[in-house]
């Protein structure tokens, strides 16, 4: 237990009615029966001690790849690392990493097609290559890190273009981590960022860019199975291309981007025949002037769901092409907006669950009057908001905020509570003005919280017996289907699915996982 924990499970066992001198006894007590033995001490110190090189290791893994990826572009070359790691530790070494290098590739069939590794597999790449020697794994994995480390330093020079580059690339993610499940402020961020590397880098080009996301088409299926849907654009676009849509059987080269996998650049527009020009006649097009290039935007599995595309048509100079460093450049706010956008969906998803497990809960437990449901923020490096996303009244009318309520800290006295449920993870009950709440946590993957279940049970100090069982299953199922949720989203793997309807895959297949795992305890019990 952490401090804020052991704290709040001590809350919760004396209750709110005990008296001073009663608290005074217990602390007396827990004092002198506690007892820990030598071998308990040494395997606390050692978990401790294991937990504390983990996350150390990480943050290395983290920085390492961050300097190798000294063009901001969110990915490395895979031949390139093979390259610099095959001269660690001689034969031995080039052994353990063909054999991690099968390995991975089997666990994501996508990278020799794409040629490129993320963090997350970087990482995965590094453990398998150490889990291939033998003697103790922890070391070799120390003595890999130490030497890509000096590697990398010895052939990259971190330049103040790249750190630019980065502060706007982790400002897209910021923007995706303090918006809700809100997409405007993730789109905006793109455009600044491409405009900021624009005037920057960019030798006074002016460009145009969008963003289009696949959609299933259902209304014209014999134009294509999908289509692409403009989201967001630049403003001098807007009137031409915002929500407009292009069909497979329509020119242009924007599906083509997407069946290869890889950018497609048009330096001369003029000369291609095949472009899709959405602002003009056909008599105009044949004088548009200017470089076109498109970028397909992939998620965790390298499946593309969208492309990112810029031009210079509106550049007077008509002869404004797009270098590599800005190319590569652009292929990193591609990975910056997947993660976003994948995080936003990863929220929506978590909100679904729960409004599924609401519509479960409501008919099984009258006594409850009302549930609020918040997504934790971050707001500086320490601190962070409660953003009020979901409240349910007692008939179980839902009313999503799509302008989420934000809470502070220090500014909402009477809801310290949800603060104290956020920080120690935990169960916190409360009575404000007579009327008792429940504040349950949702936690993420490394049991830190990701949302709250508020529930107001009114004048009742507890549910009925057979109420409280129905709420602890209903928040047991929740939790379960998130964690699926957050694994899907950030362990960047393929999701196993039981019932038919998961494989529909918009937002209320989320739902769907909830009752899943309601059927598989059933199953269970039976």
């Amino acid at each position: 237990l952490t401090l804020p924990q052991f704290v709040q499970l001590m809350d919760n066992f004396v209750g709110e009615d005990i008296s001073l001198p009663t608290v005074k006894r217990l602390t007396a007590f827990i004092k002198r029966e506690f007892k820990q033995t030598e071998e308990e001490k040494i395997k606390q110190r050692e978990k401790i001690h294991r937990i504390s090189h983990v996350a150390q290791r990480k943050q290395l893994l983290e920085a390492l790849f961050e300097k190798w990826d000294s063009k901001a572009c969110g990915s490395l070359d895979l031949e390139e690392v093979i390259a610099v790691l095959s001269t660690f530790k001689g034969h031995k070494g080039k052994e353990a990493l063909m054999k991690a290098k099968e390995e991975l590739c089997s666990r994501y069939p996508q990278l020799s097609k794409v040629g490129k590794i993320t963090p997350k597999a970087f990482q995965i790449f590094l453990e398998l290559i150490a889990s291939k020697f033998t003697g103790n794994e922890d070391e070799t994995m120390d003595d890999l890190v130490s030497f890509l480390t000096t590697s990398v330093e010895q052939r990259h020079i971190k330049s103040l273009q790249s750190s630019a580059r980065r502060k706007w690339l982790q400002d897209i993610q910021k923007a995706a981590e303090t918006s809700g499940t809100n997409m405007e402020p993730v789109y905006k961020a793109v455009i600044k960022a491409l405009y900021q590397d624009m005037e920057a880098h960019g030798d006074n080009k002016t460009i145009s860019a969008y963003i289009a996301l696949l959609e299933e088409n259902q209304l014209s299926p014999e134009q294509g199975q999908v289509l692409l849907r403009y989201m967001a654009c630049t403003a001098d676009n807007a009137p031409y291309i915002l929500n407009r849509v292009l069909h497979r059987d329509m020119k242009g080269i924007s599906f083509a981007a997407i069946d290869q996998g890889k950018p497609i650049y048009v330096p001369r527009v003029q000369h291609h025949g095949n472009i899709h020009f959405w602002s003009s006649d056909h008599h105009e097009e044949e004088e548009k002037k200017g470089s076109l290039l498109v970028l397909p935007l992939h998620d965790a599995h390298w499946r593309v769901f969208g492309i990112l595309g810029l031009d210079t048509l509106w550049d007077q100079s008509h002869t404004s092409i797009f270098l590599t460093h800005e190319i590569t450049f652009y292929e990193g706010v591609c990975h910056a907006f997947s993660k976003a956008y994948h995080h936003i969906c990863m929220r929506e998803h978590v909100l679904q669950v729960a409004v599924t497990a609401l519509d479960w809960l409501y008919p099984r437990t009258p006594s409850i009057h009302a549930v609020t449901i918040y997504l934790v923020e971050p707001d500086t490096e320490k601190n962070y908001t409660l953003c009020k996303m979901i409240t349910t009244d007692n008939t179980g009318q839902k009313e999503i905020h799509r302008s989420p309520v934000v809470l502070l800290r220090g500014e909402n006295l009477l809801r310290e509570y949800l603060f104290k449920c956020t920080d120690s993870s935990e169960v916190t009950l409360t009575s404000i003005y007579g009327e008792h709440h429940i504040a349950v946590p949702l936690h993420d993957l490394s049991r830190q919280t990701l949302g709250i279940f508020d529930i107001s049970i009114g004048e009742h100090k507890k549910l009925p017996p057979q109420e409280q069982k129905n709420l602890q299953k209903m928040l047991k199922m929740a939790q379960a289907a998130c964690s699926e949720i957050l694994q899907r989203f950030l362990e960047e793997r393929e999701p196993t699915q039981v019932l038919e309807a998961e494989h529909v895959t918009n937002v209320r297949h989320a739902g769907i996982l909830f009752h899943r795992f309601m059927l598989q305890e059933l199953r269970e019990c039976v």
